[in-house]
C-alpha cells in the first residue's frame, strides 16, 4: 500500500490536482448554495403566478442534457478567457434546477411569522434572509452542500473539457489519465481512487445527520 501510494506521488502530480479538485468544489459548493438558496428563498416566500411560470421553465431546463450546453459552455469561457480557471469550471454550475427546486420546497417550512415578526423589527428583506432564514434552514444548507460538493468533486466531461492544462487537471482526470496507459499499473490505480474518495467520505459523514435532515425537509 505504501509503495503503490509513493509510486502514485512520484509519477504523477497527485497534489495539484488533489489542491485542484479541493479549489474548485469548494468554490462551486458555496456559490451554489448561496445561490440557489436565494432564488428558492424567493420563488417560494415571494412567489406570485409570474414567479411560477418562471419557475416552471426553470424545471423544464432539466430535462437539456448537459452534454447538449457543451460546446456554447466551452465557446464562451473561450471568449471570456477563463479556459484553465477556477472561474471556468464554476461558473456553469452555480446555479441549478435541483438545488433551486430543493431549496424552494423546503422553505415552504420556514416559519412565516419569523419574517413578520422580523419585518416590525425594522430588518431589511437581505437582512431577514441572513440573519434569519440561513440559520433556521442550516439541514437543508448542509444537505445541499453535501450534494453539490459531491457532484463537483467526482465531475468528469466539464473539467476535461475546460481545462486543457494538465497543471489545472482535477482528480478524476488524474485516475482516468491512469487507467488509459498501454500498461496499467492497478495498484496505483486502486490507491488513486483510494485518495479521491476520502473527501467525499468524510464530508459526507460528518454532515451526514443535517443531510438526513435536509434531504426530509425539516427545518431547525
Amino acid at each position: 500500500m505504501v509503495e503503490n501510494f509513493n509510486n502514485l506521488v512520484a509519477s504523477t502530480n497527485l497534489w495539484k490536482s488533489f489542491g485542484n479538485s479541493c479549489l474548485y468544489s469548494t468554490a462551486q459548493t458555496i456559490l451554489c448554495i448561496f445561490v440557489c438558496s436565494l432564488a428558492g428563498y424567493g420563488f417560494e416566500l415571494y412567489h406570485d403566478k409570474g414567479k411560477d411560470i418562471l419557475f416552471a421553465i426553470l424545471l423544464m431546463a432539466m430535462m437539456i442534457p448537459g452534454v447538449a450546453t457543451m460546446i456554447p459552455l466551452f465557446t464562451m469561457m473561450s471568449k471570456m478567457h477563463l479556459l484553465n480557471n477556477v472561474l471556468g469550471f464554476v461558473l456553469p454550475g452555480i446555479s441549478t434546477p435541483f438545488m433551486i427546486m430543493m431549496f424552494r420546497q423546503n422553505s415552504r417550512n420556514f416559519p412565516p411569522d419569523i419574517m413578520e415578526a422580523a419585518r416590525i423589527d425594522g430588518l431589511s428583506e437581505f437582512a431577514i434572509f441572513f440573519r434569519m432564514y440561513m440559520p433556521v434552514m442550516k439541514s437543508t444548507y448542509a444537505a445541499a452542500a453535501v450534494v453539490t460538493f459531491m457532484n463537483s468533486w467526482n465531475a468528469y466531461l466539464w473539467p476535461r473539457v475546460v481545462m486543457t492544462d494538465n497543471r489545472a487537471q482535477t482528480m478524476p482526470i488524474l485516475i482516468a489519465n491512469l487507467a488509459n496507459g498501454y500498461t496499467i499499473d492497478y495498484g496505483m490505480l486502486m490507491m488513486g481512487v483510494l485518495f479521491s474518495t476520502l473527501p467525499t467520505i468524510i464530508i459526507f459523514f460528518v454532515l451526514q445527520k443535517q443531510f438526513a435532515e435536509g434531504i426530509s425537509g425539516s427545518v431547525k
